[in-house]
């Protein structure tokens, strides 16, 4: 695993990032620094490398050149669409995914990994729904289950890709504000949206265009 980087205040560090898919560059001379408490939202139009650069961040995609460095517990929530119908599971079993990791192996049922589902379900208001199957839920259910996966998972960066697509308005505010709220007590933030309730909440934007950054500036 990549050394952190030495700034206590920088979360993950991007430094001349490039990923090719097939020879062609996604991203090209990337240089990105993450900070603590900071709401990043990542825009820019379809297929500019916005999923991609989030994915580089959270550590699940290889590098074609440059370097990443980044603290080692990151939640990653997917957009819904990545996320089968079929899967046999149950909203708190989503939930109890997040707390992978945060326990000694064979203990994921511990007191601390079902305090963190229960506290992350109830700010979602998902609480009543832990037994309900995933694939029945509703598209905004859905995306607060993830994100309650995401909060479980008591991470120092959360990255959310399109969380608020295609939700009813309801949803997407409650969204929005756990994005604030996890900023404001010191969670680097980097959200991948097109949504401008989003993009007016945010403490610096990113504009990706053809996999280059065109725009970075506080908001």
């Amino acid at each position: 695993m990549p050394a952190p980087p030495l700034d206590p205040t920088v979360y993950a560090s991007l430094r001349g990032v490039g990923v090719d898919y097939d020879g062609r560059p996604a991203l090209n001379s990337i240089d990105l620094d993450i900070r603590a408490g900071t709401l990043t939202v990542v825009a820019g139009p379809n297929g500019a490398g916005k999923s991609t650069l989030l994915e580089v961040i959270a550590g699940t995609r290889s590098l074609s050149r440059g370097s990443r460095s980044s603290i080692p517990l990151v939640a990653f929530v997917p957009q819904r669409a990545a996320v089968s119908d079929r899967l046999p599971v149950t909203v708190r079993d989503v939930v109890s995914i997040g707390t992978w990791g945060r326990t000694k192996a064979g203990r994921q049922r511990s007191s601390e990994a079902r305090d963190a589902m229960t506290t992350a379900m109830n700010r979602l208001e998902i609480a009543r729904l832990a037994a309900t199957p995933f694939s029945s839920l509703s598209g905004g259910q859905r995306q607060r289950a993830l994100l309650a996966q995401g909060l479980a998972r008591g991470a120092d960066m959360l990255l959310l890709d399109e969380p608020t697509t295609g939700l009813d308005s309801g949803s997407a505010e409650q969204i929005r504000e756990i994005m604030r709220s996890e900023a404001g007590r010191g969670v680097a933030v980097v959200c991948v949206s097109h949504d401008p309730a989003v993009l007016s909440i945010a403490g610096r934007i990113v504009r990706l265009e053809d996999g280059i950054i065109s725009l970075d500036r506080a908001s």
